[in-house]
């Protein structure tokens, strides 16, 4: 009779178990998507109707495939090749829309305003987590919340101070003038020459990163950057899929292969990093990069608490900020030099203009910070390529509790969207212009052309703007300025115009250039 009673309990919390497990499903697939559609219906906001789980998942990852599958005409409008889904959306419901990131809708933040408030409210609006292996690329101060976030971002700070940057100058001068010098050897004989520019912005941000965070060089830096692009690449492909809870822990290629990955980064960062902290203690560190800039910080945080270490940061959360280093840190400047490049080979007089503000200022000498910062034509041009070719094309929260921004209540579990190249180009908020490329818009600052409006959000906005901004904005300003004085430049006809988004805006096919030696 005891054993009997026992197979009837155990076969109940079976039963139990299994209903539970039931009507979470029933609730994450259906029910909780279909009350969330219900109330943005309510207030207007318009979307495709939920279809089950995969929402529209499928739609939109059949745009993409469809758009990268050939290149646009210079003059065409980038977004539908970029955001071809939400552009689509935006066409068919207008701003106040939503799509399906699977059984969650997302709702399309456009009026300035409402971005305000969803930046600023960063306890109601959180970074999501759209699938956990994404955290294997997308990690450090970028994934933080709360107090953790705040305790990182005042260790780090320091480092990203301007008097800071000017210790990283020269060797931000170093690295670009090694890329000048391969230029004209390439050029030296003909006086001209075609080259993709792509693979060589690349290679002059990550040996900037590998110098100025590290101390190290390209070479040393260059399996990091291997890892980390092939990273980039697979992290791409899982956030425009479907994740299934506990997906991440089935052994399938892609999920090995990201933890392979993951794995071998965190080896060869705490190997640098070692090698800092040691040099640290004996006096031998330099104080000119990123990493002991920041280890200083950590050290001194922790001391003036008492060497209570639980206030710092540990070797993890180090290792993290680092990859956050060289993944932010390469890209954000390689694909703003890129899309700069391709806009003043477009606009020549644009390029002539900004040539003849660097040799007034420079002339042949190399730039120095505070002639960096009396750039004026460079710094509009810059701006306006940001504007045009934001290096993130969206930004995305979760809702985390009911909220009120404008005349909409977003509820606790969607999604708010920022489509940060569609507010970029909306011509309510910039003109009928807002397509062309005219940096004179910029002539008076970012607040007189956004007319005090949140509308230029390049690197973000509000408490949780990107703190690497003025680090990349100068190692843009420093190698503009050495190819203006060195060279002229124009497009090839073999280039083929195509932005694609792998986590940054990309050139799918490269960026080839005629190259002319002034």
């Amino acid at each position: 009779m005891e054993v009997a009673a026992v197979k009837v309990v155990c076969f109940g919390f079976c039963i139990s178990f299994v209903i539970i497990l039931i009507r979470r499903a029933l609730n994450w697939l259906w029910l909780s998507p279909k009350r969330l559609e219900r109330c943005l219906r309510e207030q207007g906001l318009k979307g495709n109707s939920y279809t089950l789980l995969f929402g529209d998942l499928k739609a939109f990852s059949n745009m993409l495939q469809k758009a990268a599958s050939k290149p646009i005409n210079i003059n065409d409008d980038i977004v539908p090749r970029v955001l071809p889904f939400q552009h689509q959306l935006v066409n068919n419901y207008g701003k106040n829309s939503f799509l399906w990131y699977g059984p969650k809708p997302t709702v399309h933040i456009m009026n300035p305003e409402a971005i305000k408030d969803v930046l600023n409210k960063i306890h109601h609006f959180e970074k999501p987590t759209f699938n956990p292996l994404a955290k294997y690329l997308i990690t450090g101060l970028v994934d933080l919340e709360n107090e953790k976030w705040s305790k990182h971002r005042k260790i780090i700070n320091p480092a990203f101070n301007l008097v800071k940057l000017k210790l990283v100058l020269p060797a931000m001068y170093q690295c670009c003038n090694l890329m000048i010098n391969k230029w004209k050897t390439l050029v030296s004989e003909k006086g001209s020459c075609e080259l993709d520019v792509w693979p060589f912005f690349n290679s002059l941000t990550g040996d900037v990163i590998s110098r100025t965070a590290f101390g190290i060089s390209y070479e040393e830096g260059t399996r990091i950057f291997q890892l980390q692009k092939e990273q980039a690449e697979l992290t791409s492909k899982v956030l425009t899929s479907l994740y299934v809870p506990g997906w991440r822990f089935v052994p399938t290629k892609m999920n090995k292969r990201m933890k392979e990955i993951e794995y071998e980064i965190r080896k060869l960062l705490r190997g640098i990093i070692q090698k800092q902290e040691k040099a640290m203690k004996t006096g031998e560190a330099p104080n000119d990069n990123l990493l002991g800039l920041l280890l200083e910080s950590n050290h001194t945080e922790i001391e003036e608490h008492g060497n209570d270490k639980s206030v710092g940061m540990n070797i993890d959360d180090v290792i993290n900020e680092c990859k956050l280093f060289y993944f932010a840190g390469q890209e954000t400047t390689s694909v703003l030099l890129n899309w700069t490049i391709v806009l003043l080979s477009q606009f020549p007089n644009w390029q002539t203009q900004a040539r003849e503000e660097v040799i007034e200022i420079f002339g042949t000498n190399e730039p120095d910070y505070d002639g960096l910062n009396r750039l004026k034509v460079v710094t509009m041009i810059l701006y306006e390529v940001l504007r045009l070719y934001p290096p993130v094309s969206a930004v995305t929260r979760v809702v985390t509790k009911e909220t009120r921004i404008g005349n909409l209540t977003l509820p606790a579990g969607a999604f708010a969207t920022i489509p940060t190249m569609l507010v970029h180009r909306d011509s309510e908020l910039w003109g009928d212009d807002a397509e062309e490329f005219k940096p004179e818009r910029f002539s008076e600052g970012i607040l007189k052309a956004t007319k005090g409006q949140v509308s230029f959000l390049p690197f973000g906005w509000g408490p949780r703007i990107c703190i690497g901004q003025n680090y990349a904005l100068l190692e843009a300003k420093m190698a503009l300025c050495l190819i203006l004085q060195h060279f002229s430049f124009e497009l090839s006809q073999s280039y083929a115009h195509a932005p694609f988004s792998i986590i940054t805006l990309h050139p799918q096919f490269g960026t080839s250039i005629i190259l002319h030696k002034l």
